[in-house]
């Protein structure tokens, strides 16, 4: 029996997750949940799953959740703020955490997790690209197991070799016969379109994604690929590559989940129905294998496969991402931090869809790198890029 934190359990990984531990009850419980806006929802989750923990972003909503949970009759203990997410994340009783909480407000919990030896299942991405380096010693220093949950990195990780490991910090690639990792990318609700089409689209059409049920925030980051930037950073940390050794392939069916490709002209894909409960099935289980409740794939319904180069003028979150992956030091910090400003001024419509990457390139140029030697620097990095990305949006609105 696997006893279970999830950090983000209201969002559609924690939903998603919930779902198949529900499905294997014998080896599979909860320990905590956390949520941040969904109260009513997080109440629910803990009466259904019978959670001993829930933690919340402040007093207040702590106040509110008792009081719903006490209506539904759950015992659930009521935790809130950074200490009580680092504590269900690192606790003596937890074996697995799944790191789902979006943005960087997850990295600290997750850190927390990785330090305390836990099993990580890692769907927030902004940890590695926010503080990379740290991260992956951190795993490397306690022991802990790191398996990623986004569909393209649990892809690759399935294509690896039995023996490639995410945690030794020797450069395996080349040893493995690895020249590329194949990054697959739908392409979005915009592919295909100009950046001059994609000027002026709302931000209910920019999460109306084609394949895949999200939150707002990160249906807008695969709306620009600032998704798959941000993916491609999680992959150079994740499997110990350069950018250049990584390939953006625009494949719009979603299918192929992405590739790996060896020297003797091999390329192992892994493919799937675009559903999150396989990846997460895959890492709860490993290296076992257990029932995901998704439907088989049927190729013959699917009929045929179609792969594209993704077009970087028309979508330049993506080649600002592979430039700080390249530059590194801080700059990844930096790119995340002004997007997730600038995504969230999108939401709120003050800047126009077009106005993100510009705002992210701004940032970019403007901030001095930095190669980040603690926890504090990257978190003054990161508050660095939101000051400045914040009143350069000021400036655009005025």
């Amino acid at each position: 029996m696997q006893n279970i934190t999830i950090l983000g359990a209201t969002g559609s990984i924690g939903v998603s997750t919930l779902d198949v531990m529900g499905r294997h009850p014998d080896e599979y419980s909860v320990y905590a949940l956390t949520g941040n806006t969904q109260i009513e929802k997080l109440a629910k989750q803990c009466a259904q799953h019978g959670a001993q923990f829930a933690v919340v972003g402040d007093h207040l909503t702590a106040v509110r959740l008792e009081g719903l949970l006490r209506s539904l009759g759950c015992a659930t203990e009521v935790l809130f703020g950074r200490d009580g997410l680092a504590e269900v994340a690192s606790a003596d009783a937890v074996d697995t955490v799944m790191a789902a909480i979006v943005g960087a407000a997850g990295l600290l919990p997750t850190l927390a997790a990785v330090k305390a030896g836990k099993k990580i299942l890692l769907a927030n991405k902004e940890s590695l690209v926010m503080a990379g380096g740290l991260f992956m010693e951190a795993v490397r220093t306690s022991g802990s197991v790191l398996l990623p949950i986004d569909s393209e990195h649990n892809a690759i990780f399935q294509c690896l070799p039995h023996d490639y490991h995410l945690t030794n910090g020797v450069k395996q690639a080349d040893a493995a016969g690895i020249t590329k990792l194949l990054l697959s990318a739908s392409g979005g609700p915009f592919r295909g379109w100009s950046r001059e089409q994609m000027m002026t689209v709302t931000p209910d059409q920019a999460c109306a994604h084609p394949n895949w049920s999200m939150g707002r925030k990160i249906s807008v980051d695969s709306a620009t690929l600032m998704n798959k930037g941000l993916e491609l950073i999680e992959a150079c940390w994740l499997f110990d590559v350069g950018a250049e050794k990584i390939e953006v392939v625009i494949h719009p069916q979603s299918i192929v989940h992405s590739a790996v490709q060896y020297s003797d002209g091999s390329v192992l894909a892994q493919m799937g129905n675009p559903d999150m409960r396989t990846p997460i099935a895959h890492a709860l289980a490993w290296p076992k294998r257990i029932d995901a409740g998704v439907a088989y794939l049927d190729l013959f319904e699917i009929g045929q496969l179609n792969f594209e180069k993704p077009d970087l003028k028309a979508f330049p979150c993506l080649q600002l991402a592979y430039d700080a992956a390249a530059t590194g030091g801080s700059a990844p910090t930096f790119l995340n931090a002004a997007n997730e400003v600038a995504v969230q001024a999108y939401l709120d419509e003050r800047i126009a869809f077009g106005q993100i990457s510009q705002i992210v390139d701004e940032t970019l140029t403007r901030l001095s790198f930095t190669e980040p030697e603690s926890l504090d620097a990257v978190q003054g990095f990161d508050s660095e890029a939101r000051s400045f990305s914040a009143a350069y949006i000021t400036e655009i609105e005025s």
